[in-house]
């Protein structure tokens, strides 16, 4: 009895002891694709940027409609084009992959955007998030999400202080 009742602890201590799957990781190749992902946006390499993504991959900017990686380059194209300079901090950002209970693997990136204004060298600051599920290497979803009302009240004090001088020069040739 006495060993019956040592097996069975030792069996359970045993059990115990094995550790759990490893679901969270701070290195991966899918972490490794999502920097070269910033890389390319950073440098306005679409094509290595969208060879990160599956043919059928979906984005979700901020919302719960998705787009394609195509849709999301016209977007970034259009944005990035009212500034001189932007990019993501060499410092302070994070990555990490985790792979949830569904054995699905997902990366998460924090960092911190920085982009000057053509139009006046005001300097914006976003923080920014980043979720994208990965199958077989590519990213089959990406959720984005980051607060774009800076860029948007930026754009309408340069479209205002346009109008001001657009006025003030017809009030100068009406004189």
């Amino acid at each position: 009895m006495k060993k019956l009742f040592l097996a069975g602890l030792a069996l359970i201590f045993i059990i115990a002891c094995q550790q759990a799957p490893q679901r969270y990781f701070s290195e991966s190749p899918e972490i490794e694709t999502v920097k070269s992902g910033i890389k390319a946006y950073e440098n306005q390499n679409w094509e290595v940027w969208k060879s990160n993504f599956a043919d059928t991959a979906k984005i979700y900017p901020n919302s719960s409609k998705a787009i394609t990686p195509d849709e999301s380059i016209d977007g970034h194209k259009q944005m990035l084009s009212n500034f001189s300079s932007y990019g993501f901090s060499e410092k302070g950002g994070v990555s990490e992959m985790i792979i949830d209970k569904e054995g699905k693997t997902w990366v998460n990136y924090w960092n911190h955007w920085k982009g000057t204004l053509k139009a006046n060298g005001k300097e914006l600051h976003i923080p920014v998030h980043l979720t994208l599920q990965f199958i077989d290497g590519k990213i089959v979803n990406e959720y984005a999400y980051y607060n774009l009302a800076p860029y948007v009240v930026a754009l309408q004090e340069i479209e205002a202080d346009k109008m001001a001088s657009e006025a003030e020069e017809m009030n100068q040739t009406e004189e």
